[in-house]
């Protein structure tokens, strides 16, 4: 299970920090940052750098409280002189941007809503839509009842085509099934996926394939002859994890192959693998995509066709760069122009590059450049069609994450500015801290300071603990709704974000040592750093707190039950018993990678990282949140570990359950009271402040 937050969280907006220097003509820096101010954000949540590389297409979104949402709109910005242009006003969250071959109109996916409409394209499914970049109003390239799922166009622009899908009753009580429609079965659902070509001269449409399959991904060859697929028997997240596969549709034929998994399933170190991250070459002749694990390092695969038959192999990483992607998390991956060259962003201590391996060819190692070298965190980088320009949202020393150019052979340069009134906000210093961990080992993490803090004045630390584990807190500020990093060190904290064992960027061996080991030997690598930051003069020892949303909410539950010294704790999303956690997620893979075994073949594994068993040693005052529609962490296991506080052993607790949210909030009023709590929970238990509406002798 990947328990890390995708919404609030995940949607970030961050920054890399040096003190700054004020230039002339710059405003000064005496904006104190507030709670509201992070509603003030704008995300770039994608970006898309058109073939003649003269235009980068955005999406940009932003909060609005009258809705209750965080939504996108479409911008583009010249790619000389950066002027940007918005293009859309209704906040309809566009997403999946594709340029036509001639730079010209933009193609993307939206549901968008009239009132009274009743089909398509105006009934709220999606569609995929197109818009000249010029001006002019967008034209609905698809009006299929039920929406589309995905889709991709042709290298020269002639075709589109799009997938559909369905379910339906099947199996071999079908009958009663249909019968009693209104039950929700455990199983029985059939996935029906159609895959369609759309002619985009005379707009005739015509199916191509029809498969009983759950498809997660769809990528187009560049002259149309194949697509490449990502299928699972069911659409679960069970299915996807060591069931998918990727197959192969000729167009002319219809037939599908599915290409051998050899590598990533019998010759891999865990069964449990996802697909995804499909990339054509642009000569249709190699196919890249990538295995993803938890508790492993993810890999690239490439499938090359020189005849009939591929050839597949794994691409080398370079020695101490993880993959930047996850199970639930795609790879930003592309080959440049006709070149066999294939960039990737890797993790590399805290930082993410843009990394390319030259000349990709099966049986020989790949030599590597790194076009972004130095202190930045990429999110996500896109090429024009000859593969000398890309763009990429890029955090740097001295601004939050924007729209950067980058040349094969010159440095990024600046196009947009999409948050301006940060220019006056009192940043927080940021500082990269190591020591040693478990077994003796070094460990890193990153100390965010208050703008203010001085040489050798301990402060209060607030311990913020990354999810995954399959991950890593990055070399950046992050203005997050999971770990409040900015928001609390704008109020006098220092927040430390240990890079414990299961972390990525740091070795494939400092990943893989936490299988078998967990609520161990992670968790004394927090301890130490905790140690370390109290002993190298940074925190006060008697006002320590912890927190952590998913596996940053389970390893402050494993926490809180090993000592008392921190004064508080929030607990967002996490577990309390590894067995029911099996039995009532959407992932059950996760336990069964590090744990390693089924509940009734280790029951006492399943017991050693389980913190409810220990939970009678607890007093740190505890506060959990949940979302009341999660899958991954299910509340459960909060309601759990709340009972236990609140009935059982009387320690100050509250649980907060958002109504309908997933894994990650994504309602504006959910996230606003996630930060709030936090804040008034610490400043109480930790500073000794009242909270709000406290009456004397309250606790």
């Amino acid at each position: 299970m990947k328990r890390s937050i995708r919404a609030c969280a995940d949607l970030i907006v961050v920054l890399i920090l040096v003190i700054p220097v004020l230039r002339a003509g710059e405003p000064a820096r005496s904006h104190d940052i507030t709670l509201d101010d992070y509603f003030t954000l704008a995300f770039v949540t994608e970006q898309a750098i058109s073939p003649d590389g003269h235009t980068v297409a955005y999406a940009e979104a932003r909060w609005q409280a009258s809705t209750n949402d965080r939504r996108a709109d479409l911008w583009v910005a010249n790619a000389e002189t950066g002027e940007a242009t918005r293009l859309t006003f209704d906040r309809a969250g566009y997403s999946s941007l594709k340029w036509a071959p001639d730079s010209k109109q933009l193609y993307f996916a939206v549901a968008r809503k009239h009132d009274g409409a009743s089909g398509p394209p105006y009934d709220g499914k999606t569609q995929v839509w197109r818009l000249p970049v010029g001006g002019g109003e967008p034209l609905a390239v698809t009006q299929v009842p039920g929406g589309i799922d995905r889709f991709g166009i042709t290298g020269n622009g002639r075709s589109l085509f799009f997938m559909t899908s369905r379910q339906e009753a099947g199996g071999p009580w079908t009958a009663l099934r249909q019968e009693f429609g209104n039950v929700k079965y455990g199983h029985g659902q059939d996935v029906l996926t159609e895959i369609h070509e759309l002619d985009l001269r005379n707009w005739r449409s015509e199916k191509v394939a029809s498969l009983k399959k759950a498809v997660s991904e769809m990528a187009v060859a560049a002259d149309g002859r194949r697509l490449a697929l990502i299928t699972a028997p069911e659409d679960k997240v069970l299915s996807f994890e060591g069931h998918s596969a990727v197959e192969i549709l000729d167009v002319a034929s219809g037939t599908i192959t599915t290409l051998p998994d050899d590598l990533w399933r019998a010759k891999a170190p865990s069964p449990y693998g996802r697909l995804g991250s499909l990339a054509w070459s642009r000569d249709g002749q190699s196919l890249a995509f990538v295995i993803a694990f938890d508790g492993y390092p993810s890999e690239v695969m490439i499938a090359r066709w020189d005849g009939h038959s591929p050839t597949i192999f794994r691409l080398e990483r370079p020695t101490g760069v993880s993959l930047h992607a996850s199970v639930d998390a795609t790879l930003s991956m592309r080959w440049l122009g006709d070149r066999a060259d294939l960039c990737f962003l890797g993790e590399e201590r805290g930082r993410v590059r843009i990394y390319c391996a030259k000349d990709v060819q099966p049986g020989t190692p790949s030599h590597y450049q790194v076009l972004t070298p130095g202190d930045v965190v990429i999110d996500s980088f896109s090429s024009d069609a000859s593969g000398e320009r890309s763009a990429a949202v890029l955090g740097a020393p001295s601004h939050f994450p924007e729209i950067f150019l980058i040349g094969r052979q010159n440095g990024p340069r600046r196009l947009t500015q999409v948050n301006p009134q940060v220019q006056t906000w009192k940043l927080p210093q940021l500082k990269v801290v190591r020591w040693k961990g478990a077994k003796g080992d070094d460990v890193e993490g990153i100390l965010e300071l208050p703008a203010d803090a001085r040489p050798g004045q301990r402060l209060p630390m607030i311990v913020h603990l990354h999810g995954g584990p399959t991950s890593m807190c990055h070399y950046q500020l992050s203005f997050r709704v999971s770990s409040l990093q900015t928001l609390m060190s704008s109020r006098g904290y220092i927040v430390f974000s240990p890079n414990y064992r299961g972390s990525t960027g740091y070795g494939d061996r400092f990943v893989t040592e936490l299988i078998g080991r967990e609520n161990d030997i992670e968790v004394e690598d927090i301890l130490k750093g905790v140690d370390a930051m109290v002993d190298q003069g940074y925190a006060d020892p008697d006002r320590l707190a912890v927190s952590g949303w998913s596996n940053g909410g389970y390893l402050t539950n494993c926490l809180i039950t090993r000592t008392d010294r921190f004064k508080a704790a929030s607990s967002g999303a996490g577990i309390a018993e590894v067995g029911m956690e099996w039995g009532i997620n959407d992932e059950p893979a996760f336990p069964l990678v590090f744990v390693q075994g089924l509940p009734w073949e280790k029951p006492a594994a399943y017991q050693r990282v389980s913190p409810v068993f220990d939970f009678g040693k607890v007093r740190t005052p505890t506060l959990f949140h949940v979302g009341a529609s999660d899958e991954r962490c299910p509340p459960e296991n909060s309601r759990m570990l709340y009972r236990a506080l609140r009935q059982y052993l009387k320690v100050p607790t509250e649980l907060l359950v958002y109504p309908d949210e997933p894994h990650s909030p994504v309602r504006y009023q959910d996230c606003k009271a996630k930060m709030a709590w936090d804040a008034a929970w610490f400043d109480h238990y930790v500073l000794g402040k009242d909270h709000p509406g406290q009456r004397p002798g309250e606790n």
